[in-house]
């Protein structure tokens, strides 16, 4: 079997379990945000006196529209807070005890090695880069999920993606995974666990790791896996509230397909245009685009070393006048290590907005949307029509190095032209 189908069938009571066999999944960690909770404890309140199955293992977040930023946002954020009293939540976060959901849960230990984890939002496949089995559901599954501590899956099929060779310089995990989605397409691996290996692998950082997960979904895939290896088990040793399990794929288990990517090929960072994450061109493709609006951060590129590449091509130098570049460090304990670095004064004296932990102008949201005409660089993971405001915008999606040289530049911009 494969590392997916093996945390299945050990969640499913199975010795073994199959591609397109529907199995009952225990549960260990049930996530949801201040989006897309309330629909779920809508549901779970049509049962009468309902209480969660397991107060510890439901995570409730509150990061999508924080800090609320009108009457609505406030109202479902309450109404979260609430139900989060009123079952005695153990893992409630909102304000400076919080953070964006997906970079909040690994830095807490709360997801380890071997979990099942379902969220009520796309981008839980961060939590495969521990070696967890981790997708998103529709609310309503979570509302079951909160009710019984199980979930039906369909057992998916597995697609090997290859990385190998030495990255070139300013190639990042972002570069690798959007030069994946550029190979496959959005619909590549409908459907499909993404397991990921490779040579290459053991020179990644576990902030680019998360990011390749994240950007799972991106392809279609139902999840996105690393094996745990000696950086891995490292960097969950002091963070782990559980004994984490440690699997491996077989060497015979089975894949739909292997696809390699040989990473000393991409000779500079890429750039993802509109309006889909697969439409990936080298960043020299993109350099006489101007725009208007920088974003780094969210759940995808928020990490610290993120902040650090970013800052390492701010300081010293402005942004671009007539630019708004916005930070988003991914939690507030980020944000006080980039203080603590002195990361956010190069930011400040560079002429970039410092903005909370928030989800906010990822999704269009809030602190950063994008009027009519606008073009945007960003390390998000999305790039659909309108997702970052008017349908007639535009976002490049772009690792952290690109988007702080094009907000110097004015333009997007390698970093190599700041060197």
């Amino acid at each position: 079997m494969t590392i997916t189908e093996k945390i299945l069938a050990a969640h499913c009571g199975k010795k073994f379990v199959e591609p397109g066999e529907f199995i009952l999944a225990d549960v260990d960690v049930a996530l949801a945000n201040d989006i897309t909770a309330p629909l779920g404890i809508k549901e779970f309140r049509k049962v009468k006196n309902a209480r969660v199955f397991d107060k510890t293992k439901i995570v409730l977040v509150l990061d999508h529209f924080v800090p609320n930023k009108d009457l609505l946002s406030a109202e479902q954020s309450k109404f979260v807070r609430e139900f989060a009293k009123e079952q005695s939540i153990t893992h409630f976060y909102e304000g400076s005890d919080g953070g964006i959901e997906h970079a909040l849960l690994v830095e807490k230990g709360i997801v380890v090695p071997g979990d099942v984890v379902i969220g009520a939002d796309s981008h839980t496949c961060t939590y495969g880069a521990l070696g967890a089995f981790s997708t998103g559901v529709g609310s309503t599954d979570f509302a079951a999920a909160m009710l019984t501590g199980k979930v039906w899956f369909k057992v998916p099929s597995a697609l090997k993606v290859v990385f190998k060779g030495k990255r070139k310089k300013w190639v990042y995990g972002k570069d690798l995974i959007l030069s994946l989605v550029g190979r496959i397409g959005v619909d590549g691996a409908l459907y499909e666990s993404l397991e990921f290996t490779g040579d290459t692998i053991k020179e990644l950082t576990m902030a680019e790791r998360l990011t390749i997960a994240n950007m799972a979904i991106e392809a279609g895939a139902k999840n996105g896996i690393f094996h745990v290896d000696d950086a891995a088990k490292k960097y969950i040793k002091n963070r782990a509230l559980r004994k984490p399990v440690t699997l491996k794929s077989d060497r015979d288990a089975k894949y739909s397909n292997v696809v390699e990517i040989d990473v000393s090929k991409i000779s500079s960072p890429v750039v993802a245009f509109p309006h889909l994450p697969q439409n990936v061109k080298p960043v020299d493709e993109a350099k006489n685009i101007e725009i208007q609006q920088v974003v780094i951060g969210s759940c995808t590129n928020g990490w610290l070393e993120d902040l650090r590449i970013a800052a390492r091509l701010l300081d010293g130098r402005k942004v671009k006048k007539g630019i708004r570049c916005i930070i988003f460090p991914a939690t507030y304990n980020i944000f006080k290590r980039a203080l603590r670095e002195g990361l956010l004064k190069v930011f400040a004296d560079a002429g970039a907005i410092i903005s909370p932990p928030t989800c906010g102008p990822c999704l269009g949201g809030h602190m950063g949307v994008l009027a009519e005409g606008e073009r945007a660089v960003s390390t998000t993971n999305r790039n659909f029509i309108g997702r970052m405001g008017h349908t007639k915008s535009e976002v490049y999606l772009a690792n952290p190095a690109v988007a702080a040289a094009s907000a110097v530049l004015g333009r997007i911009a390698s970093p190599e032209e700041l060197e």
